[in-house]
């Protein structure tokens, strides 16, 4: 009898054994998929915010909206196969969806009166005033001055800030929705080794070619952005009111570090200088 219980015994404690072999190896399985699965959810992540800055943001020219087919994941290879020579001397303006205001094309020859020109940005925080590129980027300054003097910006909103890896108030849509645009797409500039660094003014797009109104103010060094955004000015004066605004944070109506300025800030008026 006592041989017989102890084969039960050991043969329970092997049972008991192999039953905690079997559940160990579920709970190592199980710990895998979901490092895996949070991986994957890393890059959507990732990838949504540059889909949003390429489009613009939100459903807005996010979704540009931007966002950048952004983001960040675009193709810096691809945008340059869109890009002009520089310096430009004809551009080619296409029509693309319905004008936010109705202000016509600029003209497709640029004639700049001037070596260099500065816009000054009047805002409802202050006033910011940027260096424009018109030589490495002929045909977007070429947009800009003429949008400026129609007044397409004036009494607009900046509609996007994004405080989470990409730092940058995003402006230029008289819509506020992010996905509006002056009824025209442009191809892209400037973009060999461009680096968008605290200061710069670029454009946003929803792709390759697809430039119009929008812009964005980058207020903190955003290196991680691909080459895939045209940039045509630098600011020189007023930097300090952005970083202002991005201290205030955002509503995160994107997700998280991305959404509406939780300080409202509003274009008044562009005016263009011959510097």
């Amino acid at each position: 009898m006592a041989g017989k219980k102890e084969r039960q015994r050991k043969l329970a404690r092997e049972h008991y054994e192999r039953q905690q072999a079997r559940r160990a190896q579920r709970t190592h399985r199980w710990r895998l998929i979901s490092v895996i699965a949070a991986a994957c959810c890393a890059v959507v992540l990732l990838g949504g915010a540059a889909y949003f800055l390429l489009q613009g943001g939100g459903k807005s020219a996010s979704a540009a909206s931007a966002s950048p087919r952004p983001t960040p994941t675009a193709s810096g290879t691809g945008s340059a196969a869109a890009a002009a020579a520089e310096p430009a001397t004809h551009c080619t303006y296409t029509p693309n969806g319905t004008a936010a205001r109705k202000v016509g094309v600029p003209p497709a020859k640029p004639a700049f009166k001037a070596a260099k020109y500065q816009a000054t940005i009047k805002t409802n925080r202050g006033t910011v005033v940027l260096d424009l590129f018109n030589h490495k980027a002929t045909c977007t300054v070429n947009s800009f001055l003429y949008l400026a003097a129609k007044k397409y910006f004036n009494n607009s909103p900046c509609h996007r800030l994004t405080s989470a890896g990409i730092y940058v108030l995003q402006c230029g849509d008289p819509t506020g929705t992010g996905s509006g645009g002056p009824g025209y797409k442009f191809a892209d500039e400037n973009l060999a080794g461009a680096k968008y660094s605290q200061g710069t003014v670029a454009m946003a797009n929803a792709g390759p070619g697809t430039n119009g109104s929008q812009f964005f103010l980058v207020y903190r060094n955003s290196l991680t952005l691909p080459a895939s955004y045209t940039p045509f000015g630098e600011i020189v004066s007023g930097l300090g009111i952005i970083q202002n605004v991005a201290k205030a944070g955002t509503d995160n109506s994107n997700g998280n570090g991305d959404g509406h300025p939780k300080e409202k800030v509003t274009i008044e008026s562009v005016t263009i200088t011959k510097a």
